[in-house]
């Protein structure tokens, strides 16, 4: 089974499903389409028996620059159910394994995603940064829950108050990726890796990732939705403004003039 759209590339082999980023001459910046795309294959693969586990990864040795600020803002995501928070509740919710092979910058939502995936395998190529403080905006996807849960509150903080990039070798001391690899060999292992999981009784997966998330899930759940208010609001703030309006003008923007 195989699905082609301009930027995202859902396929199929075996028990494995694909979802990868397609949009290398923008370093695979997702759009609300793709966040749509994604969401839609996550709640497709819950149901789909021949879909045993699931695998997300970049191209042309790029992960995600995280969101196409240009299409953040003609869609930015307010009001009901949009395009990315189906997405982070699908990718949250899964039952099915989730793998993840990171090459190359994985900006924002590229290295949140990440903490709800179940095995998470990078390059050492890849560097990963969380530049929502920069950009006037808060943590999203929990990530501002499990971030510390994964790293602790030091390492988490400097990380979401500062947003500088860190490269591979410090996500696997923070516990963010399982292992690091040759960037030849990422995407080839990580398959390796899921398609050991889709080889595994269906339902012995699916009640241990079970146990091990249940009791956090509602706590999760309403993270994200707090994140996601507070997100909204600081998205039409003027620091927001100045951040994004610097961006295009490739400048440094000047948060001085703001409390």
């Amino acid at each position: 089974m195989e699905q082609t759209t301009t930027d995202i590339l859902v396929e199929r082999a075996d028990a494995v499903l694909t979802i990868a980023f397609n949009r290398p001459g923008r370093k695979n910046a997702i759009t609300a389409a793709m966040y749509q795309t994604m969401a839609d294959a996550l709640v497709a693969a819950q149901t789909d028996t021949a879909v045993r586990a699931i695998l997300i990864r970049g191209s042309a040795g790029i992960f995600s620059a995280g969101n196409d600020l240009e299409d953040f803002m003609k869609t930015p995501p307010v009001g009901n159910n949009p395009p990315v928070f189906q997405f982070l509740r699908a990718l949250s919710s899964a039952e099915k394994p989730v793998v993840a092979a990171v090459a190359g910058p994985a900006v924002g939502i590229g290295t949140t995603l990440l903490l709800h995936c179940d095995l998470v395998y990078a390059a050492d190529t890849a560097s990963f940064s969380l530049p929502f403080t920069q950009l006037g905006l808060c943590p999203e996807a929990a990530s501002s829950l499990l971030l510390q849960r994964v790293a602790g509150y030091q390492a988490a903080a400097e990380k979401l108050l500062l947003g500088e990039a860190f490269d591979a070798a410090e996500a696997h001391r923070m516990g963010i990726v399982n292992r690091v690899l040759p960037a030849a060999d990422v995407d080839t292992f990580a398959a390796t890796q899921a398609a050991k999981l889709a080889a595994l009784p269906a339902s012995s997966l699916r009640i241990t990732k079970s146990l091990m998330k249940r009791a956090s899930h509602q706590e999760l759940q309403t993270q994200m939705d707090e994140e996601a208010v507070h997100f909204a609001k600081m998205l039409l703030a003027p620091e927001a403004r100045e951040a994004f309006k610097a961006f295009f003008e490739k400048r440094k923007p000047d948060f001085r003039q703001f409390d």
